[in-house]
């Protein structure tokens, strides 16, 4: 049994779901969002509770069950709270700096980064370390903070470049004489 997709979901105030057959729409403060929910799970609305429960019982439709209870909960939370990653910049002369429809950033490569902004994230830059993506698709404002932190990612010897806020360095020691 999943422990996440026997748990209802209940909609807030401000927030209308509706649902016609597999599809999924929500409507929020914060904007509108949809998907389409495999066929092994059935999706139900009762009062202000949504309900996500398999099929049948073979292995897929169990192991879509939890998944899509969860899709579904990001929708709500995105139109109503949306979401937000930190992004944090270790090094000399390494910055960030939104220009335009662009965030500019300046990595120790022997050129800038411009990394164009998708429609629906939004980027700021509190100062020249920090930037903080946020929109309301959870799965876009991950993706779009995995990219600007490939391109220089958090080196083990002395923990520069472009790392999540709160993420964990393993350091290294290095040569010894």
């Amino acid at each position: 049994m999943s422990r996440i997709g026997k748990k209802p979901i209940e909609i807030p105030s401000g927030v209308t779901v509706s649902l016609d057959g597999a599809a999924v729409s929500v409507k929020g403060p914060k904007g509108e969002l949809a998907a389409n929910l495999v066929s092994e799970v059935s999706v139900s609305m009762e009062d202000n509770l949504i309900s996500v429960v398999p099929v049948d019982q073979s292995k897929r439709a169990r192991s879509m069950w939890g998944m899509q209870r969860t899709l579904v909960s990001n929708l709500i939370e995105g139109v109503s709270k949306g979401f937000e990653k930190k992004l944090e910049i270790t090094g000399v002369g390494y910055r960030a700096q939104v220009k335009g429809s662009a965030l500019n950033l300046q990595l120790g490569f022997s050129h800038d980064i411009d990394f164009p902004i998708p429609d629906g994230i939004d980027i700021k830059t509190p100062d020249q370390t920090t930037v903080v993506i946020s929109g309301t698709d959870k799965q876009k404002v991950g993706q779009v903070a995995a990219v600007i932190r490939s391109y220089r990612k958090p080196e083990p010897y002395k923990g520069k470049g472009v790392r999540y806020s709160g993420e964990y360095i393993f350091r290294k020691e290095g040569k010894k004489k």
